[in-house]
């Protein structure tokens, strides 16, 4: 799998980065046009949201965004475990981002009926590709056991299907989630993997050096055809790597 991988000595500094990223990408986009990002969960992406909305509110051009995300439970959007909320509360009710430029995923919704809403709400609003709907950026991250959006070891086939979007169920807690799927993520323009912590390092340094067993990891499948793959790490989720 080609890629590049980063490491930086905080959080705060793979904060620094992802915002250099974004604003010197944003400053590349003509007035009219717009910038499709597609965003995930957990603590890290709470973190980066947060560090953005506190030093990066009036220094980017958060009107060029639109703002997608790359996978949903399906919660209600005031619910503790909505990516949305997390994402809403932390950065974006934060930052002069224009609420029409902000496309939730509605987890409240019939899960199979809102999977297919988005994937056609996807495929009006952002740019195709070879026929798919090409994001700008997508961020993600990596569970502790491979997972990535919510794609788990037990759904393969989420990599071969012809749709966007599917409805998944957690292996572990039986919790029904709208993911993206392989189809969609790897016809992003850039995909980001974040990930921190020494508890990651494991998996992090099975999937990057394609250690025997990686293949059952999901987030082995994930091979852009842009070729812009970056693993943003921090020293301990990078600890295990052998260079």
């Amino acid at each position: 799998m080609s890629h590049s991988v980063r490491v930086f000595s905080s959080l705060e500094a793979l904060a620094q980065s992802i915002a250099a990223i974004l604003i010197k990408d944003l400053d590349r986009i003509e007035s009219d046009h717009y910038y499709t990002l597609a965003l995930s969960g957990g603590s890290a992406a709470e973190y980066i949201f947060s560090y953005l909305s506190d030093n990066y509110a009036d220094r980017i051009s958060w009107e060029k965004l639109l703002v997608f995300w790359v996978d949903e439970r399906c919660v209600s959007p005031d619910d503790d475990e909505s990516n949305y909320r997390m994402a809403y509360e932390s950065l974006l009710q934060n930052v002069p981002i224009p609420d029409a430029n902000i496309f939730r995923i509605r987890g409240e919704d019939d899960p199979s009926a809102e999977a297919r809403q988005y994937s056609e709400l996807v495929t009006s609003m952002v740019p195709e590709y070879r026929g798919i709907p090409q994001f700008d950026l997508m961020l993600l991250g990596l569970g502790g056991d491979g997972h990535i959006a919510s794609i788990f070891h037990d759904r393969p086939d989420l990599f071969t299907t012809g749709r966007l979007f599917e409805v998944v169920t957690r292996p572990d807690k039986k919790q029904k989630r709208i993911t993206a799927t392989g189809r969609l993520i790897n016809n992003s323009l850039k995909v980001y993997f974040i990930v921190v912590g020494k508890e990651k390092a494991t998996v992090v340094s099975q999937v990057i050096e394609g250690k025997s067993g990686s293949e059952l990891y999901p987030a082995t499948r994930i091979m852009p055809a842009s070729g812009h793959l970056v693993w943003m790490l921090d020293t301990g989720a990078a600890s295990l790597l052998k260079s």
